[in-house]
């Protein structure tokens, strides 16, 4: 047996295993569904506990890279998703969203005394405005020209941000407050709601919420009229536009949407970290954030999630290898892409388009057939 057919085999059997728990979970009833997710969510409570750090993070304290990377990433990547994964737009700029509800937490909690939660809307509003401002004048482009004018939108952002002083240039901004703390709830041995500089637990419960919160509305606008629009926009937007789908309206939707998810990532970090710079917004996270979505398996909100939380953890639990950490990781996103192209979890509708040769990328990679289809494609040349 021949290499090509020996890693074939191989991947087609990993593939049915996970398209076997998806499924079963698309059959699963609805009372066994809410089951899973109550389940989940305490699972994600509890993962704080040392018992779960001894094996998943021997280098780092658990608790910190729970809330960065790994919370980070999977809020970040949900954000993207909306517009990479449900709309099929190349976003590289995705990182300026997160700088600008960073930058609002920092600038109106410092100098005008604003409360966390207040500056928590104040920063959603100002980067859903920006998504709005950027999609505007360039959601008529598609392609590699809609990725150029992000990943200049947000090279524009940081350079701003190091090059006037008036917010603090590249020293950035330090005296960040904290979220309002309020003690005597405890649980768990821990004061959720005391928001301080030693224990980040706080932090993690606080993020844990708003990214169910995030989950809640996205599958809501995922199953409604408004994502049904995105993917035939990203199916097909020629045919969507025909049909009397209002294409550039509801891609401005997406962008907005995504932008406002990631401002209000920045505003709780922000929350956390006490002070920012603009060298924390560089154009690497942005790529390594679509590099979650699209290994994870791009518009499917649970396989984005696992996408980011390897992504993000990975190179934490080799931090022991030291400058080998970067090669591990590299080897095993190569491995992954070897055996599953389309990402760990794909939907359904994904996996099809990945399969009739759009690189499960919309109109993005329509030019790149799917693993699928190179067979075919093969047979009717000859």
């Amino acid at each position: 047996m021949s290499t090509n057919s020996t890693i074939t085999t191989r991947r087609n059997a990993f593939s049915a295993f996970l398209d076997g728990i998806r499924d079963r979970w698309a059959s699963a009833p609805v009372w066994q569904r809410w089951v899973i997710y109550v389940a989940l969510f305490l699972i994600a409570l509890l993962l704080p506990s040392e018992s779960f750090g001894h094996f998943m993070s021997p280098y780092s304290d658990w608790a910190s890279v729970l809330f960065f990377p790994i919370g980070t990433y999977v809020v970040l990547a949900i954000g993207l998703n909306v517009v990479v994964g449900q709309a099929g737009l190349l976003d590289l700029g995705f990182v300026a969203f997160f700088a600008i509800g960073g930058y609002s937490m920092a600038l109106l909690g410092t100098r005008l005394g604003l409360n966390f939660w207040e500056i928590l809307i104040v920063g959603v509003l100002l980067s859903a405005l920006s998504g709005v401002v950027l999609g505007g004048p360039t959601l008529r482009l598609r392609g590699d020209y809609l990725a150029i004018v992000t990943l200049g939108f947000g090279e524009i952002v940081r350079q701003t941000a190091e090059n006037t002083d008036a917010i603090g240039g590249p020293r950035g901004i330090a005296g960040i407050p904290h979220p309002p703390s309020i003690d005597g709830v405890e649980i768990f041995g821990v004061q959720i709601f005391h928001y301080g500089v030693l224990d980040p637990r706080p932090y993690y419960y606080l993020l844990v919420v708003v990214a169910t919160a995030i989950i809640i509305f996205v599958k809501r606008w995922e199953k409604s009229r408004v994502g049904r629009a995105w993917a035939a926009i990203r199916e097909d937007e020629d045919a969507a536009e025909v049909m009397g789908v209002p294409t550039f309206k509801f891609k401005l939707l997406a962008f907005a949407i995504g932008a406002s998810i990631g401002g209000a990532m920045g505003v709780v970090w922000a929350g956390k970290t006490i002070s920012i710079n603009p060298n924390d917004f560089l154009f690497m996270l942005s790529a390594t954030i679509l590099a979650a979505v699209v290994l994870g398996g791009s518009g499917n909100i649970p396989g984005v999630i696992l996408g980011a939380f390897l992504v993000a953890w990975l190179p934490e639990r080799f931090r022991g290898l030291s400058e080998y950490r970067t090669m591990v990781f590299g080897a095993a996103l190569v491995a992954l892409m070897i055996f599953r192209p389309e990402g760990l979890l794909p939907s359904r509708r994904r996996k099809a388009e990945l399969a009739e040769g759009t690189g499960g990328m919309g109109s993005l990679g329509a030019e790149v057939p799917g693993p699928e289809s190179q067979p075919a494609a093969e047979g009717a040349a000859k």
